[in-house]
């Protein structure tokens, strides 16, 4: 039987990069949108699910259609993010809670029910980000954003500890990739989705450390 992947976000950027590397490499792929729409995958072994992580309702929605569909996970890849205030300076009330409410509240709540049908050898990966390091932050931007991957990574460090390696956990930054969560990095960005998931698969494929934070764009480990 073929090995079954849940990536969120998947309808466009990292995520669907990495939808389209997992059905090369012969998985099948459960991938969420917010209207779980999705036109470029026309094959059998990919799942469309409709998950909005912002709200409590959609999530439940999408734990019930999981449970009555599947009977295990291999891979859970928690990569839908939003980043609202990259690039500004002062935080802002709604943008901050709206950030929070789908990097850490809907990552946390959508993960907690699924723990249980992740196979003992399998993997929980959370996309973070190296803004999220407290140890090389010298910058003071993007406040929502680089607390909520903060707090990202203090779950990915907190599962790991209670899961003991069954299944492993871990947080990755993916690089600085071509996505539109903003403008600049579509122009200025040094890695295409593609090359992403590339190296995010080739994480998933060696035999790291549970409860490691990973910089798949330079291959070495980043300080928490």
């Amino acid at each position: 039987m073929k090995k079954i992947a849940l990536i969120t976000g998947a309808s466009k950027g990292i995520g669907k990069a990495l939808a389209e590397k997992m059905l090369d490499e012969n998985f099948f792929v459960i991938g969420t949108s917010r209207d779980g729409e999705f036109s470029d995958f026309n094959t059998k072994d990919f799942y469309a699910l409709k998950l909005d992580l912002s709200n409590p309702t959609s999530i439940e929605n999408a734990h019930k259609e999981i449970f009555n569909t599947f009977k295990n996970i291999d891979i859970l890849i928690n990569n839908a993010g939003i980043g609202p205030d990259l690039d500004t300076y002062i935080p802002e009330k709604k943008s901050f809670n709206n950030t929070f409410e789908v990097n850490v509240d809907g990552a946390v709540f959508f993960t907690e029910p699924l723990i249980d049908m992740i196979n003992h050898d399998g993997i929980i990966l959370n996309v973070s980000s190296k803004m999220g390091s407290l140890d090389v932050c010298e910058s003071t931007n993007s406040v929502a954003y680089r607390m909520s991957k903060s707090a990202l990574n203090m779950y990915s460090k907190i599962l790991s500890n209670r899961l003991k390696g069954k299944p492993r956990v871990a947080s990755i930054h993916p690089g600085w990739v071509k996505t539109a969560i903003i403008e600049s990095n579509l122009k200025n960005a040094r890695l295409t989705p593609g090359e992403s998931a590339d190296k995010i698969f080739k994480f998933l494929t060696m035999a790291f450390g549970n409860g490691i934070y990973w910089d798949c764009e330079n291959e070495t480990e980043l300080p928490w």
